[in-house]
């Protein structure tokens, strides 16, 4: 990472030209997404290896849980994530001539439901509450009426003062109406917010919405360099990294 002055400090990624950062503001707010963000997917290989006979399935399958809730806001439906997470293990058995259960459509249910914090999270977390930070969450997942959100499963409630889903506008990430939502109900500009996500298409269209944005890079995820796209104002391997970057910012 490298810091670069446009009018504010802007921690950066090298090769990344500024003018397409969008928004320079200092960020007050920062707003996590959940899944793979900090909560790891990757515990569900072995319910996929199980299903599949081959964990790989697994993110196949969530290349599809990120393309159907999109297509559903473009089109003007709505049904929650874990339903489409259910739908989308039959669809994908059914491509492949897997019988799939009912036992395995409930455990797919129950996994989403339980996935562990990724090991970087809580100390990086810690570190930016220390630094003053007002943090929130968005995410594609319903609340939980019967128990537990998958971020309090995970042992991570506490670090936030708020947990928005998108099913209060029954819109997917990254329509525009989420994150103007989140903006809305904290009673902060847009600019103020920074939205944290390992997914390009998350922060740009926080980014579209007035937000700056912070990319995690976990694995499989990089930015997307197009002239003309939004790109991230923080590139992070983990929330440590992004928490040192920050740290240096307020510094300067």
């Amino acid at each position: 990472m490298t810091t670069k002055s446009n009018k504010e400090k802007t921690v950066q990624t090298d090769g990344i030209d500024p003018k397409y950062q969008w928004n320079f503001e200092k960020p007050s707010v920062l707003v996590f997404d959940v899944n793979e963000t900090l909560i790891n997917f990757e515990s569900m290989n072995a319910l996929f290896e199980r299903i599949y006979g081959d964990r790989r399935v697994m993110r196949e399958w969530l290349g599809h849980l990120i393309m159907y809730p999109m297509t559903l806001t473009s089109s003007g439906l709505y049904v929650d994530y874990y339903s489409l997470g259910q739908g989308l293990l039959q669809m994908i058995g059914s491509i492949k001539g897997v019988r799939v259960s009912l036992q395995d459509i409930e455990e797919i249910r129950t996994a989403m439901m339980n996935m562990p914090a990724h090991p970087d999270v809580v100390e990086g977390l810690k570190h930016l509450k220390k630094l003053g930070y007002r943090m929130v969450t968005l995410t594609n997942s319903p609340p939980n009426p019967n128990g537990k959100s998958p971020l309090e499963q995970a042992g991570l409630a506490e670090y936030f003062e708020h947990q928005f889903s998108i099913e209060t506008a029954r819109s997917y990430k990254p329509a525009q109406v989420v994150y103007h939502m989140v903006a809305q109900e904290l009673d902060v500009r847009p600019s103020s917010c920074c939205m944290v996500a390992a997914h390009v298409w998350d922060t740009i269209g926080a980014q579209s919405a007035g937000f700056s944005a912070a990319l995690i890079t976990r694995p499989g995820n990089a930015p997307l360099p197009i002239p003309g796209l939004p790109q991230p104002n923080f590139v992070a391997k983990d929330l440590i990294d992004m928490a040192n970057a920050l740290a240096s910012m307020k510094s300067v």
